[in-house]
């Protein structure tokens, strides 16, 4: 099973949208906090949720709880923590939260997409979203980040 992440920072939607289709993506969970800014671009919720479906018949859903709390994401981008830290902090929300008790397995059936703005998923929470649910659930699957 494999599982997708993507962060549309540094892409035009001509790609992205390409890349999804190439890819055979039939779900799109968005796990940013805030998808309606204006610097989302072609990625606002609306907007995204209507180019998935005509562009690509891909299914939408936000899913803020798994997304860190602003104050986590100000914390890690003024460098008051180390990523090391927000790394360490994103988790325990996740956990605090009970995520894998209050979502559906069914997210991560079909062939799911995993998105932030991050371009690089070294330092995104998309994986480390996709790596504690995988490892929750006890699901084995190899992630596959597209960038």
């Amino acid at each position: 099973m494999a599982i997708y992440t993507a962060g549309f920072a540094e892409w035009s939607a001509e790609r992205f949208f390409v890349e999804l289709n190439e890819r055979g993506i039939d779900q799109l969970i968005d796990v940013r906090l805030n998808n309606v800014s204006q610097l989302a671009g072609f990625a606002k919720k609306r907007d995204l949720e209507y180019f998935l479906r005509v562009i690509c018949g891909v299914t939408y859903r936000h899913e803020p709880m798994l997304a860190p709390t602003s104050e986590m994401l100000k914390d890690y981008r003024s460098g008051k923590v180390t990523w090391a830290e927000y790394e360490e902090r994103f988790v325990k929300l996740l956990d605090s939260r009970r995520v894998e008790s209050l979502m559906s397995r069914e997210i991560f059936e079909g062939n799911p997409v995993f998105l932030c703005s991050e371009h690089r998923p070294d330092k995104c929470h998309r994986r480390l979203t996709v790596e504690f649910l995988g490892e929750r659930w006890g699901i084995e699957s190899t992630v596959v980040h597209i960038v």
